[in-house]
């Protein structure tokens, strides 16, 4: 009895075994409206950087307060949703973004994502020590491969190159160290040690000089150096060099291609030729039969041979890469960057607001009317260049009002009224006379009670205001005399 008890606890299940729910193929089930607007990223050191901190800090960072929100998708994952177009254009185009010091993938939603989603990130690559001999587009690209694969390259010969530096921008995928140089060897047998800056790069492992981890938790720290490099290498490749490495005697291309052909570049880490370049080989020697077959054989060979020393014939019709871009703008992806040979040339005067505010005023004139003259404060005759107001057909007349910065009428102060000359000089002979009344003569002194005042006979200064006669006598009649 107690074994069948055993038997039937074994197959009884605590959650209910039942279909998975199909969900309706319905709109209002999708966000693909909101999605649009977003970007999806992923944190590449988890254990340095805080989700909940990085949700709440970018949009700080970004200067869009109010225009994106974060959502926390997963432990690495999370999405940036933008109100407008142009701050997500923007911020994709800025380059790498950091976190905490670390670097973070951005990439645009997509609903059906690739299987390298999320696994690379655009960056500028600064190269140093170039030899002289061989400063062209065509070394500068081929040196940036093992970077990352170049993209663009703004390399111009006939500007002025200012930095001891060319860039380009690659695809760098995140799962591969940064590579700090690599040796040229020239054409004359001369060794050269060409050096790599990655700009908006911040932290990185010192052990292995990868992005995904601090240089205390590196796997690679307590491993011998020999064993590292061994290691390293073959962890980088170790998915790329199974692809294709022989050829079966069925196969039309066994024969036609050598064992240098096959397996993967170990620059860029994929196929040396694309699967879709073999296959339409194939399909070329296929239909075809006898001395015309021979002759597509020797063909293929003669191309291949051709190519051998053609890098960019490899990248474009072997692996079907995309070529590189070539622009002339040097400072491409560094953002504000502020050049003063532009203001060599003398900028064009701006003409000044009053006069261009006359000059309306006088086109104005041959449709308006003329109307009188207005008395004008002193304080505005200055500004004033005709003494009449145009007034147009709907009212408006161009003439100038004082205002505060508040847009209200400033309080005009009042006009001094001031006496005339007749009545401050009397008043000044009175103001004389009764000072001389309270002056009192003790042997030759005088001593006075009072200020002392100017004599009448006493010839006033010609720059006193108060002493001044009148130039015309006054008519009181007929003289006795």
């Amino acid at each position: 009895m107690s074994e069948i008890l055993d038997k039937a606890l074994k197959h009884l299940s605590i959650e209910e075994e039942d279909e998975p729910f199909v969900l309706p193929d319905r709109p209002e089930f999708y966000a693909t409206e909101r999605n649009s607007m977003s970007l999806i990223g992923r944190l590449l050191n988890p254990h340095c950087q805080k989700m909940g901190d990085l949700i709440l800090e970018m949009p700080r960072k970004w200067q869009l307060y109010n225009r994106v929100r974060g959502v926390a998708l997963s432990k690495k994952r999370f999405q940036f949703i933008f109100k407008h177009e142009h701050d997500l254009i923007d911020i994709l185009n800025r380059g790498v973004h950091t976190f905490d010091n670390w670097s973070i993938v951005l990439d645009r939603w997509m609903e059906k994502p690739p299987e390298d989603y999320l696994k690379f990130i655009m960056v500028w690559v600064q190269m140093r020590n170039i030899p002289v001999n061989h400063y062209t587009p065509e070394t500068i690209e081929a040196m940036g491969e093992f970077a990352g694969h170049v993209v663009e390259v703004p390399f111009d010969p006939e500007k002025a190159q200012v930095k001891d530096y060319v860039r380009v921008l690659v695809r760098f995928d995140v799962s591969k160290p940064l590579r700090r140089s690599k040796k040229l060897t020239l054409p004359g047998r001369e060794v050269v040690n060409i050096l790599y800056d990655y700009e908006r790069i911040q932290k990185r492992c010192y052990t292995c000089q990868r992005l995904t981890h601090e240089q205390s938790m590196c796997p690679w720290r307590k491993v011998n150096k020999e064993t590292m490099v061994g290691v390293s290498c073959s962890s980088a490749e170790s998915k790329n060099t199974e692809v294709l490495n022989f050829l079966e005697e069925s196969d039309p291309l066994f024969g036609v291609l050598s064992i240098k052909h096959l397996g993967s570049d170990p620059v860029s880490g994929r196929p040396k030729i694309a699967k879709e370049v073999m296959d339409g080989m194939r399909q070329y020697l296929q239909v075809a039969e006898g001395p015309e077959k021979m002759a597509r054989v020797e063909r293929i060979k003669k191309s291949l041979k051709d190519m051998e020393n053609d890098p960019l014939g490899q990248k474009l019709f072997l692996r079907l890469e995309s070529p590189p871009i070539l622009s002339s703008s040097l400072d491409k992806g560094k953002g504000a960057v502020y050049d003063f040979s532009a203001q060599a040339e003398p900028q064009p005067r701006q003409e000044k607001l009053m006069a261009s505010a006359i000059a309306a005023g006088s086109k104005i004139l041959q449709s308006g009317k003329v109307v009188s003259p207005a008395a004008a404060p002193k304080e505005y005759e200055v500004y004033a260049q005709s003494g009449f107001l145009v007034e147009g057909s709907t009212g408006y007349s161009v003439g100038i009002s004082d205002t505060s910065t508040s847009g209200t009428l400033l309080k005009k102060p009042k006009q001094r009224k001031r006496p005339g000359t007749y009545t401050r000089k009397a008043a000044g002979k009175r103001v004389a006379k009764a000072a001389s009344e309270g002056i009192d003569q003790v042997g030759e002194g005088m001593i006075s009670d009072g200020k002392r005042k100017a004599h009448d006979d006493v010839e006033p200064s010609k720059s006193s205001a108060r002493f001044k006669k009148p130039l015309v006598v006054p008519s009181e009649g007929p003289s006795n005399i």
